[in-house]
């Protein structure tokens, strides 16, 4: 190991994995470690005996589940949206040509005690029975302003300025109801919480638009899955980082961040080895304790995701047997201050044996009693057979790393998509290269319906 790497990446989760890759690419000399003997961190999937060894060491799987290898079961539930950031960034890569895609059946969100399926057109919004009639002329109205707003043509803009306009201005413009804010806020624009409602509406907009994008380009749902679970993500960015010559070394306790007699990264320690690097860029579990860092705080906890991984042996009722959906709780329907989540797949994914179906409920700490914040999400789904629950810190770095060349990523949110993964991705490029990060456009195959 006495080699010197321009970048050392720690951890082979998501955000890592994607950097590493296109720092390959773009010609840097990358050495990728991970405490693990397997590949994800906290982004993998596991078999049954990995996910019994994690949340109860002391017990096997029970034979009736099926066999081990039939299943990949994600630690964080999350989907892809189909004209989202992370999808160009695996078209840009070519990655996609490690996987395979599935759509995700159906969009639901919760209202006055059951859910319907989110209206995405303007002819799914006639039908839908989350408004009354005289709503559903007005949603149109908003849905066709949305669509034909061009930045260049003022004739459009009714008036509205997306940029100092706030997203509560438009709604009462537009005469909408609070039920209907709702489901665009939450269900479409997926915020987590209302915050948004006072901001300006330029954000707003672009999502809402992003979900019916990405809902017209396959119809069902405006999200992806890559068959046998997201591990499969990591895993093909590893790949890609090892065709440009990245090295990894997995099972290997880091346990020194080095620093030089200036304070900046000289290089990381396992055991008695030292491997010298330019950079380094890490997942938060690396840079939580003071160790040889003179005791420095590198990351502070900004909250907790608390997520139920459920096993059933059926779809989840009232989602027309779908084989896979995403039901979104908004906050006021359950008088919370954020949403709660439901991810559902199933054997069809290949990520369970025939017939199993495994439904992810998370939500944002608010309580000392986080499991029973889940309970609305929980009630939804029938009979649970089994059920693993966690509740994990939300870190963020305290500095952007310029300073002394060590670069942390964020923990994974409760959002149930990869915009904000990518969004960091960004973010730590530019830090570490300097220039923003620059993709270019193609279009994406190998999608099955």
């Amino acid at each position: 190991m006495d080699e010197e790497y321009d970048v050392i990446v720690l951890g082979t989760g998501l955000t890592e994995c994607i950097l590493s890759g296109l720092l390959s690419v773009e010609g840097k000399k990358v050495l990728h470690m991970d405490r693990n003997d397997y590949y994800g961190g906290d982004s993998a999937s596991l078999n049954l005996t990995q996910l019994y060894r994690k949340f109860r060491p002391d017990q096997s799987p029970p034979a009736e589940l099926g066999r081990d290898r039939d299943y990949a079961i994600d630690l964080i539930p999350k989907f892809i949206i189909a004209s989202g950031e992370l999808t160009k960034i695996l078209v840009h890569t070519d990655v996609t040509r490690y996987l395979e895609f599935k759509q995700i059946a159906g969009s639901f969100v919760y209202r006055d005690g059951k859910i319907s399926k989110v209206p995405s057109t303007e002819l799914e919004a006639v039908k839908s029975p989350l408004m009354g009639l005289f709503e559903k002329r007005r949603a149109k109205n908003f849905f066709s302003f949305l669509q034909g707003w061009r930045d260049e043509d003022p004739t459009t803009h009714q008036g509205i300025d997306l940029d100092k306009d706030t997203m509560k201005t438009i709604y009462e413009k537009f005469g909408l109801e609070p039920g209907t804010q709702d489901f665009i806020g939450h269900a479409m624009g997926l915020y987590l919480d209302d915050d948004y409602i006072t901001k300006p509406a330029r954000e707003a907009y672009d999502r809402i638009v992003l979900y019916t994008q990405s809902m017209a380009r396959y119809g069902k749902s405006p999200y992806i899955y890559p068959l046998y679970g997201l591990g499969e993500l990591p895993q093909s960015f590893a790949r890609l980082s090892a065709i440009y010559g990245g090295t990894y070394m997995l099972d290997k306790p880091i346990d020194e961040i080095v620093l030089g007699p200036d304070g900046k990264f000289v290089g990381v320690r396992s055991g008695t080895e030292t491997v010298k690097a330019k950079q380094v860029i890490g997942d938060p579990s690396y840079f939580g304790g003071a160790a040889g860092d003179n005791g420095k705080v590198r990351v502070v906890e900004e909250g907790k995701v608390v997520r139920a991984i459920c096993i059933l042996k059926h779809p989840i009722p009232g989602t027309e047997d779908a084989d896979s959906c995403q039901i979104i709780i908004p906050q006021k329907q359950v008088g919370r201050r954020n949403d709660i989540y439901i991810a559902n797949v199933s054997s069809t994914h290949n990520v369970a044996a025939k017939d199993i179906h495994i439904a992810i409920v998370s939500t944002i700490v608010e309580t000392d009693r986080p499991e029973q914040e889940l309970a609305p999400g929980l009630k939804l789904l029938g009979t649970i057979h089994d059920k693993f629950v966690s509740v994990t810190p939300l870190f963020t770095p305290t500095a952007d790393g310029t300073a002394d060349n060590v670069f942390i990523t964020r923990s994974y949110d409760a959002t149930s998509h990869f915009e904000t993964v990518v969004e960091d991705v960004q973010d730590v490029w530019k830090r570490v290269i300097g220039s923003p990060l620059v993709l270019k456009k193609r279009e994406m195959e190998n999608v099955q319906e």
